[in-house]
């Protein structure tokens, strides 16, 4: 399984308060929920009114699939052109999981006299 995370830092020009801040990044996280059907939650810059940091995560089984999901969504953040981005990155992690598989059974052995 591959995992894939990204962090994007952008700059809210014009917002006045935290509030018309978390409206934008809200916006730019459900935009990108709907459009990528990715998970997303505000990372950092809780407490400020311009910057936040956005964290972007995927999973999948092709490394190359999920790195282009998670380019294709920061450059779809950039796009929208509600907030600057001023900083961005990704990475992705494998992970190997050698566990008995859950739909199937063990087979049934009987016990010997």
């Amino acid at each position: 399984m591959i995992v894939g995370a990204a962090v994007v830092e952008i700059h809210v020009h014009g917002s006045q308060s935290l509030k018309q801040k978390r409206g934008v990044v809200r916006s730019i996280a459900q935009r990108l929920r709907n459009q990528f059907n990715v998970s997303v939650a505000e990372i950092g810059g809780q407490g400020t009114w311009q910057r936040a940091e956005i964290g972007i995560a995927a999973t999948g089984n092709d490394r190359r699939y999920v790195r282009g999901l998670l380019d294709r969504a920061l450059d779809f953040v950039e796009n929208l052109h509600l907030a600057e981005v001023v900083g961005s990155d990704v990475e992705l992690l494998e992970m190997c999981y050698e566990g008995a598989p859950s739909d199937q059974e063990e087979p049934e052995t009987e016990a010997e006299e």
